[in-house]
This record gives C-alpha cells, structure tokens and sequence, in this order.
C-alpha cells in the first residue's frame, strides 16, 4: 500500500487542516501518515485559538516516520512560523523526500491569518523550491507572485513567474473567482487549464486540503502530475457535490461521499 505524510495544522472541528487529510487520504487508497505542526482550536465559523508545536517535537515526529515508513508522497499544509518552515524543510532535504504537495496556507476559510508574516519569505526561500507542485489561491498567488490577478491572463502569468522563481510546478486555483472553478496547472513551461462548473455550496471549508492531500494520493499511488490533478479535482468535485450541511457556518464537504460497504452502514 502506498503512503502519505500530511505535515499540517489540526482542525478540532474535522473539516480541514490534518483531519481532512487524512479522510481524502484513505478515500484515495493511500495510507496516511501525519507530523502535526500547530493544534487549532476552529469551527465552520472560525478559528478561536492557535497552539504551535515546538520545532524540536516536529523534528521528531517526522523523524519517526520516514524511518519506519518512508511516504512516497508528502503533502504540506499549514505552517504557521519560520522556526517549522526550517525544520520541516531541512528534513525534506536530509530525506530526499519525493512527491511533494505544498499547499500555501496562509488564511483560512473565514478569514483568519493562518501564516505569520515573517514566515513568508522563509516559505519562499526554504520550501516552495522544495515542493514537486504547489496549490496557491489566488490571494496567495497574488502575495507569492507580487502580481494582481483579475483574469485567466493574469492567471497565466502569476503561475509562469512562481513556477520560474521556485523551481517548481504551480497549480493555482480559480476557485475565488465568481464565475467558474477553473484551476491553471503550469509547469515545464505548458500550461493545463482543468475546466469545471462552479458547485452552488457555500460549505467549502477544507477545500484546499482536501485538494492538495488528493493531488499528493495520486503521485504516491504513480500517476504522473496532470493525472493526479485531474482525478484530484474530480474526487473534490463530487465531496463538494454531496452538499453535506453541518455546522453554523461554511461547512466541511462531505469527504466520504463514496464510502460503501458493511461498516459504513448506517443505523
């Protein structure tokens, strides 16, 4: 069985951060492991409080997993200060790690700053030349690129530069425009445009790392990266297109929408 390592932030809520990888994780057919960097304490509505771990714990948590389980993939999310960006680049490198996702957390869902300002440029220099692809929105794109996006256009060009300025593949996501959820991928100098109607539901919190976590399964189970983007996006589209509704706010999608059999039954 293939395996991921998710490096990201707790959701005590579910709908995101750790616990939505590891749900779209297991519903793509890989084993998930995880090195969690802050605890959160968040709802649909927002996020309340925000508990970092220390770098020496981080250090050791992806220490003993990649020395009883190398992952064939990694996937990283939130992030919040530069001491973890370090430590989770330098054992990236010291590991040779293979296959991975970065997705550039840096507010959530309801608006709260997820990623200290300070931490930025260390992302910027120590890890997203790290990364296989990256999974910006255009917000993030628009701090990592330093360019305003308004269209597909400006898509194009923001995803060009962060591809040749990181030294990697960009994936960025048309979701926060108001007509469509058309996502760009860019890389070796093409570029891809995965077209998809926007779904009319407001719950969406985890979107993003439920994205980048299926993107991740893809690449450890061996599909190459438009493939992986490909059936990412389609596993998120039908998680989105369950309409789960839970909570008083922007809820979580429903990442087991196609979980079957015995032991899923319900009473």
């Amino acid at each position: 069985m293939k395996t991921v390592l998710s490096i990201a932030g707790s959701d005590s809520s579910g709908g995101a951060g750790i616990q939505a990888d590891i749900k779209t994780l297991t519903m793509n057919g890989v084993y998930a492991m995880t090195a969690v960097t802050v605890l959160t304490a968040q709802n649909t509505v927002g996020v309340y409080d925000i508990l970092e771990s220390s770098p020496e714990f981080l250090k050791k948590e992806i220490d003993t997993v990649f020395e009883d389980i190398p992952p064939d993939a990694v996937k990283i999310g939130m992030v919040s200060s530069p001491c973890l960006i370090e430590v989770i680049a330098e054992r990236l490198i010291y590991y040779n790690a293979k296959n991975i996702v970065t997705d550039t957390v840096m507010v959530s869902t309801s608006g709260k700053p997820l990623l200290k300002p300070e931490a930025i440029d260390i992302m910027k220099e120590k890890l997203l030349p790290l990364s296989d692809v990256i999974t910006p929105n255009i917000p993030e794109a628009e701090i990592l690129s330093g360019i305003s996006i308004k269209n597909k256009y400006d898509m194009e060009k923001a995803a060009a530069f962060m591809a040749d300025k990181f030294n990697t593949a960009v994936l960025l996501k048309g979701g926060h425009n108001c007509d469509n959820a058309d996502d760009l991928l860019y890389y070796n100098g093409k570029t891809k445009w995965f077209i998809e109607d926007r779904i009319d539901n407001e719950n969406t919190h985890g979107t993003g790392c439920t994205l980048s976590s299926a993107i991740a399964a893809n690449l450890a189970k061996g599909y190459n990266l438009e493939d992986s983007v490909f059936r990412a996006k389609k596993y998120i589209s039908q998680a989105l297109g369950s309409m789960l509704n839970i909570g008083h706010g922007k809820g979580p999608l429903n990442h087991a929408f196609d979980l079957t059999g015995y032991f899923a039954e319900r009473n």
